[in-house]
């Protein structure tokens, strides 16, 4: 991997191709056994056939994989975006589930054409505008909400209205579970449990090999000879009523534009949080590639985009760059990005080869697999870490999931993004430097007076885009009042990326501001004390 302390890069295309075969297809291989699972479970909670969530998958892999921006993300369906999925086909189809597929089909093929457009006119930096505490607290609801649906499916039984609409409201869901816990089917929940227990504690078992298997896996070798033990009743089991050759049709349609308000609504939330939870996980990504190359966000978001216009058009659920499945590719040893096309490849043998799990495989084990998601979305420690963190960033967790569970996504992450603007100017950030950063780039530095916060961060990034990551860059921070987390994490990443270039990127001023953290957490918010508060020229305003 490195030559004289230099590190050398795979070769891409079809040098890549040849030298790192057994690599790329040993880690798609094991990629496309956690997403076999996994996907079907996806489409089944996202209200779609569940076929669906495989065709996804194999359109990330054998298309998406060969034009786009990051070389070791995998591309399929998320979990993240079940929440949004569901709702559609609920809103648009009013009780017919196969119709409200149809048209949330629609508004994702428009929602593809606009986040290649967010590609084209370079909005890959989008992710670098949203404050990280919000963009938590949005993942951490979205999480909640997947737990408060799956819980039911995991007990056997459905979680409907009365008229037959799918319940998708996580308050409704949670006040509902003592009825279903009432008449819970007890064979499905005995497998719900179990597998459950495999999900989250399998990684923590003592023998090392056994913990290389991928816990979904682990998951279908058990619960599909439990449930022949248990003679589960087959509503409880998954059924596939379409072949590979049936399901690819023309599925879309897109007089779903005849109610307008509900069509752009899922337009934004398709290419917006699916954009968002993309890039995050690009980002992710590059910090875990031994080799860190770095990806073209802009170039992946066009990929992504035509990938969802072509799984709209065929009747699949949305594609973003996944994270689970990416970190896996990753630790197995992929090296480019062939692995996610041998993922595609796999996925597409199986179905093409009809080989039928339909009525083997329990919806309660499935639902295991995504309240594991959900955990891990939710998970008690990221409300610690906040805390940590410093108090603001708390508060934009908070209430961002309080008011996503009550509402939706996008009114959840704006009112994040608000509460943190109203903590900035509470911390003495003035309007002027709120999205305009004042700064002094001359060759060696760039100097940031005022504030450095999430809100004018993309000048701040722009200006050390200039540089290269093997130059030796200094970012002054001494004439700031305030410098907050987002900018801290954003900094801290941007040393890793000079340090792994041979460059190497000095910080100068944090000393002299005081974190607003009992903890002392090295990237919570930082500002200077009242009494020796700078103006925007460094001038002391004591």
């Amino acid at each position: 991997m490195q030559n004289n302390n230099k590190i050398v890069k795979p070769q891409d295309g079809l040098s890549g191709f040849l030298e790192h075969f057994t690599n790329d297809v040993s880690s798609g291989f094991l990629v496309f056994l956690i997403a076999l699972p996994l996907s079907l479970g996806i489409a089944k909670a996202s209200d779609f056939p569940p076929i669906m969530g495989l065709i996804t998958a194999m359109i990330g892999g054998l298309v998406v994989s060969l034009f786009s921006g990051s070389l070791l993300t995998i591309k399929g369906p998320a979990a993240g975006l079940i929440v949004i999925v569901a709702g559609s086909v609920s809103d648009f189809g009013k009780g017919d589930a196969i119709f409200g597929w149809q048209l949330a089909l629609g508004a994702l093929f428009v929602a593809g054409f606009v986040q290649i457009l967010f590609g084209l006119i370079k909005m890959g930096s989008l992710v670098d505008f949203f404050p990280l505490s919000a963009v938590h607290g949005m993942l951490a609801a979205i999480g909640i909400i997947i737990m408060s649906k799956q819980i039911h499916v995991l007990l056997g039984v459905s979680p409907l209205y009365s008229n037959g609409r799918p319940m998708i409201d996580p308050i409704i869901l949670l006040r509902n579970l003592p009825a279903t816990i009432s008449k819970a089917d007890f064979n499905a929940a005995i497998i719900g449990f179990v597998s459950i227990f495999i999900v989250l504690f399998w990684s923590k078992i003592p023998i090392g090999k056994f913990r290389k298997i991928p816990a979904p896996l682990v998951v279908l070798l058990f619960s599909i000879p439990l449930a022949k033990f248990l003679n589960v009743n087959p509503s409880q089991l998954i059924q596939f009523d379409q072949n590979l050759g049936d399901a690819l049709n023309f599925n879309v349609r897109f007089s779903g534009i005849q109610q307008f308000g509900t069509f752009f609504q899922y337009v934004v939330m398709f290419a917006l949080v699916g954009s968002l939870e993309s890039l995050l996980t690009v980002k992710a990504i590059d910090q875990l590639d031994p080799y860190q190359r770095k990806s073209n966000a802009n170039k992946d978001l066009v990929a992504v985009g035509i990938g969802n216009m072509i799984c709209s058009v065929l009747g699949g659920l949305p594609m973003i760059a996944e994270v689970a499945r990416s970190s896996a590719n990753v630790n197995q040893g992929a090296k480019t990005r062939w692995s996610n096309f041998f993922h595609g490849v796999f996925v597409f043998v199986f179905l093409l080869t009809d080989i039928q799990f339909s009525g083997l495989i329990p919806y309660s084990a499935l639902a295991a697999m995504l309240i594991g998601v959900g955990v891990k979305l939710a998970s008690p420690k990221e409300l610690g870490r906040m805390a940590k963190i410093g108090p603001e960033q708390l508060l934009v967790f908070c209430v961002t999931i309080a008011v996503t569970l009550f509402t939706d996504l996008l009114i959840g992450i704006s009112i994040g993004i608000l509460v943190k603007l109203l903590s900035q100017f509470l911390l003495g950030v003035p309007l002027k430097s709120t999205f305009k950063a004042n700064l002094v780039v001359s060759k060696t530095h760039v100097r940031i007076t005022g504030a450095a916060v999430f809100s004018n961060w993309l000048g701040i990034k722009r200006s050390i885009d200039q540089f290269q990551p093997s130059d030796i860059l200094t970012i002054d921070f001494s004439q700031c009042n305030v410098v907050d987390h987002t900018v801290m994490d954003h900094i801290l990443h941007l040393e890793n990326e000079f340090h792994h270039a041979g460059g190497k990127l000095l910080i100068l001023g944090l000393e002299q501001l005081t974190s607003v953290s009992a903890s002392q957490h090295p990237l919570s918010t930082r500002k200077r004390e009242r009494a020796n508060r700078l103006d925007h020229f460094g001038n002391s305003m004591t």
